[in-house]
């Protein structure tokens, strides 16, 4: 669990109801907004790299990305905020650029659901490469509520941007494996260490 629950609660319901500002106003503009999503392989779709999680196909995407999105997002938190801004911007941007680099012709890619993907992969492997043991009790919980959902980042799906998932996971699992070496580096002496004294 976060360190601080309440300042990682306040911040994921933030987020989550900035989707709902966006999803608001792209309603009000007759769905505009969603042009705006990542359109593989041409330039002036790349921007939506940055913009695409904030959009949403319509309500019913937005609320069936929402409990995911609370729920993943708050517990990424565990290893502080600041830790929860690098592994989302890692997944983020992973996501997006292979998006960009592998999706279907003529398509427009949007949604959180690469986050969603993301979070899930990373609090899935985080525990093995910590070798910790709570964090892979929670990754055992994770997987028996939403290891199903892993599917998505399989091809086949129609209106699915499995590219999504699957980029959105691959960002996940190398977030999680960049985090454990940080954790490494800090935990290992940073000074010789001094002989021990023996008395004769």
């Amino acid at each position: 669990m976060p360190a601080n629950p309440r300042a990682s609660l306040l911040l994921i319901v933030a987020f989550t109801a900035l989707l709902y500002v966006s999803e608001a106003v792209d309603a009000a503009l007759g769905g505009a907004l969603d042009d705006e999503g990542i359109i593989p392989r041409q330039v002036d779709g790349l921007d939506g790299v940055l913009w695409a999680p904030f959009l949403h196909a319509g309500w019913a995407h937005l609320l069936a990305n929402t409990l995911p999105v609370l729920v993943l997002g708050f517990l990424a938190m565990a290893g502080g905020i600041r830790q929860f801004v690098v592994v989302t911007a890692t997944i983020w941007i992973v996501a997006g650029l292979g998006t960009w680099l592998t999706g279907g012709e003529n398509t427009v890619h949007i949604g959180a659901s690469s986050l969603i993907f993301g979070w899930l992969t990373f609090l899935l492997v985080r525990g093995f490469f910590a070798r910790s043991f709570g964090q892979i009790l929670l990754a055992v919980v994770l997987f028996m509520v939403y290891g199903g959902a892993l599917l998505g980042v399989l091809p086949g799906q129609p209106g699915i941007s499995w590219q999504g998932h699957l980029f959105g996971a691959i960002g996940g699992l190398l977030a999680a494996r960049l985090v454990a070496s940080a954790d490494r580096s800090r935990s290992r002496p940073t000074g010789p260490s001094q002989p021990p004294r023996l008395a004769a």
